[in-house]
């Protein structure tokens, strides 16, 4: 049936759309405009499997699953061979075209991943067949069976880690350890506050919160079923969970007990999401609290009351992975990575996924794109 599938889908191919197209991309195979003779021992890929949208739009309608003919390694070239990569909300923006960055059509969907190395340019030298390897920092194209990228692009990891994390630890947990780490000063015994806490990003910060011994009080949106909800994220480590309508009082700080009023805030929603994230800040003499937003899944546009800006000083800032990987800091993002990926080897940082057979990408995309409900992120295993 898997075969059968696949020959269904190769039907879909449409060779003029793709190929008369600029394939200048690195994601994308190296073509020329006429034959050339090429040294007999010259490396070639093997054929790609690949994802492939033509022009933006609806992630189920614009994009296509073809075959990619072989590419030929330059001397710094690796060829890897994709294990898994997830269906991220960013992806589906960068095909719809709303993301701020965004790789040209055509283009291969997929933005972070994990894979083993297939075969070496003649110059590579820290990296052999069967290492395996992540994109770092992320590198667009990862949607494919095969990738062949220079070599300054892979970053070895430890084989020991489940294909799951290893394809997802670059956007999500590192979001999450750079917000913990670089608006306040956080020491054990510290409290943050966060909505969308059902979000990977929001499993992560409650984790990672715990590991430096930081209290978390967590919002997440009224739904069926919240009490089993609640009760995993207290699982993971959260200290208060509460659905948005109890937080309908006038003086939330009456709930926090003996945790102390937190110093960071997280927002990922927006809209009256956000205002609870505010109301639960800290406002002492000397520094109010911060709100961090890296997302906005309401689509409704954050309001803060002038009393909160004079009287509790609060702060509002942003955060942009992407943005954050262009910077000087990003010059330790691989020890970044290492060292969360030790956290998931030691069992202390877990979130919810569905490991999915590439042949099974459409249904994948759709759970993805919310038409079946609520569903784990989407990790496509080849």
């Amino acid at each position: 049936m898997a075969s059968l599938r696949l020959v269904a889908l190769k039907a879909l191919h449409r060779p003029s759309s793709l190929w008369k197209c600029n394939l200048s991309h690195s994601f994308l195979p190296r073509t020329h405009a006429f034959p050339t003779v090429r040294p007999f021992s010259a490396v070639m890929s093997p054929p790609s499997t690949a994802v492939v949208y033509d022009q933006h739009g609806t992630p189920d309608t614009v994009t296509r699953i073809v075959e990619v003919p072989p590419v030929e390694l330059k001397a710094t070239d690796v060829c890897v061979k994709m294990l898994a990569a997830p269906i991220n909300p960013s992806d589906i923006n960068r095909i719809e075209g709303v993301y701020p960055v965004r790789p040209q059509v055509p283009a291969v969907g997929g933005y972070e991943g994990v894979g083993e190395v297939h075969s070496l340019g003649s110059s590579v030298k820290d990296l052999s067949p069967g290492d395996w390897v992540i994109p770092s920092p992320p590198s667009s194209g990862t949607w494919q069976t095969y990738i062949v990228k220079d070599q300054s692009i892979w970053h070895k990891i430890d084989k020991g880690t489940p294909i799951e994390y290893a394809a997802t630890i670059t956007v999500n947990p590192l979001t999450a350890l750079r917000m913990l780490e670089d608006f306040t000063s956080l020491k054990s015994g510290d409290c943050i506050v966060q909505n969308g806490a059902t979000s990977i990003v929001g499993q992560c910060i409650i984790q990672l919160a715990r590991y430096q011994g930081i209290h978390s009080i967590n919002i997440t949106r009224d739904r069926p079923g919240s009490d089993e909800v609640k009760d995993k994220l207290k699982k993971l480590g959260a200290d208060e969970v509460y659905t948005e309508s109890q937080l309908e009082v006038k003086n939330v700080k009456a709930l926090l007990a003996n945790i102390p009023e937190p110093a960071l805030g997280f927002n990922c929603v927006g809209g009256n999401a956000a205002s609870l994230v505010l109301k639960f800040l800290r406002s002492d003499e000397q520094q109010g609290g911060t709100m961090v937003t890296y997302g906005g899944m309401s689509k409704k546009p954050i309001t803060v009351s002038t009393s909160s800006f004079i009287f509790k000083d609060l702060s509002l800032r942003g955060f942009w992975l992407q943005k954050w990987m262009s910077s000087d800091k990003a010059k330790e993002c691989r020890k970044m990575i290492d060292h969360l990926l030790s956290i998931v080897r030691e069992g202390k940082l877990t979130y919810e996924m569905e490991l999915v057979p590439f042949s099974d990408f459409p249904t994948a995309l759709d759970k993805a794109l919310g038409k079946l409900g609520s569903q784990p992120k989407q990790v496509i295993k080849f």
